[in-house]
């Protein structure tokens, strides 16, 4: 399946920081059919680095969606059954306003007079695009990572307007090593000359700080286990050491590769604002506890972490489990094992696969 995005604009949205968006455009991907009575709608988060290509075959670059594994003809998320949205977040560089776009106050690019944005803010977003598209109730809010911060948002901000929230793989909010390991990121960044205080649009690009940058979030997405069998110790072309600073082992060239393609099709700036809108999210912030937060919901769960998941660990569902059992919510809970590590979401999806088919169904039918 051939799929290619559809756009949509907004004439302003306002922001958590007090600031205000003008001709806000939005990036995003359908799949299936909306049925008559509008109750089969299911939006798909993305995390970081992801877009609205969440699967079929890109008509620009004619690679797959990046969950194209769970969501098609009888995969988990069924597009035989279910409408299925995705749309590029808030702060993205893939059709979505961010730091790349222009701005039509000044006809420029917006760099880093973009304001600085918040999950919250993405959400809002979002609820504007499902209403235009004429979506009272979702059937389900589903994503891994930051996408589950994002569906974790919706069950609170908008309770009434979806019926079940998938969180897989993320937390209520960032600890201090997870703020810590996006710090790294932004001041690499930063770092490079290249970066010119995020003006470098039309001119060379900060690729050395944004590979680095990229280079140091892929290895939180793998797992020590899955590392050590991908890659051991083994040398990359070569019997023994060169004794110099080229590329010796395997893990090397693998890291600097994930860093020159990224650069190919991420903006530094948008990795910036995104990964500071990570770093500020807190379920409970305004809201009292994350008990109370959560207790404002009206929505069932299916929350998944998994064993070998170190960025996201499991003892951070189980917060957000705990919180919705101390309300009193229908909330079901899964540790999966895998080795995999953080992206054990996107590749190994077996048994996740028919965890998510049977929650969807069931949700459907009592929907109904």
């Amino acid at each position: 399946m051939i799929v290619t995005p559809q756009h949509v604009r907004f004439d302003s949205l306002p922001l958590d920081s007090g600031a205000s968006l003008a001709q806000v455009d939005v990036a995003y991907q359908t799949y299936g059919v909306l049925n008559r009575s509008r109750s089969n709608g299911i939006l798909l988060l993305h995390a970081l680095t992801g877009d609205a290509h969440v699967a079929g075959i890109s008509q620009e670059t004619g690679k797959p969606g990046w969950w194209d594994n769970s969501v098609g003809p009888g995969k988990a998320f069924d597009t035989e059954k279910y409408f299925i949205v995705c749309a590029n977040v808030l702060g993205g560089c893939r059709g979505t306003t961010g730091p790349a776009s222009i701005n039509p106050a000044t006809g420029a690019h917006y760099a880093m007079s973009f304001p600085v944005i918040t999950i919250c803010d993405m959400v809002r977003l979002q609820k504007k695009l499902v209403d235009h598209l004429g979506i009272e109730r979702l059937l389900a809010v589903a994503g891994g990572s930051m996408g589950g911060m994002q569906a974790l948002e919706w069950a609170v901000a908008y309770p009434e307007a979806v019926a079940a929230v998938i969180p897989i793989a993320t937390t209520s909010r960032h600890s201090a090593q997870q703020i810590a390991f996006n710090e790294v990121g932004r001041q690499a960044i930063m770092a490079d000359p290249d970066w010119n205080q995020g003006d470098y649009y039309g001119g060379k690009p900060p690729a050395r700080g944004l590979s680095v940058a990229r280079m140091v979030g892929h290895i939180t997405y793998m797992s020590d286990e899955s590392m050590r069998e991908k890659f051991g110790r083994r040398l990359r072309d070569k019997e023994r050491y060169g004794f110099d600073f080229s590329v010796d082992f395997e893990v090397e060239s693998y890291l600097r590769y994930r860093g020159a393609q990224f650069v190919e099709r991420f903006d530094a700036n948008s990795y910036l604002y995104i990964t500071k809108a990570l770093d500020y999210f807190d379920l409970a912030n305004g809201r009292g506890s994350l008990a109370e937060a959560l207790g404002q919901t009206a929505a069932r769960f299916l929350v998944i972490s998994f064993t070998s998941d170190w960025l996201y660990p499991t003892y951070q569902s189980l917060e957000i489990v705990k919180a919705l059992r101390s309300r009193n919510r229908d909330v079901a809970y899964c540790e999966l094992t895998s080795n995999y590590g953080h992206d054990a979401f996107l590749v190994d999806i077996g048994e996740q696969s028919e965890i998510l088919r049977g929650f969807l169904a069931s949700t459907f039918k009592e929907a109904a």
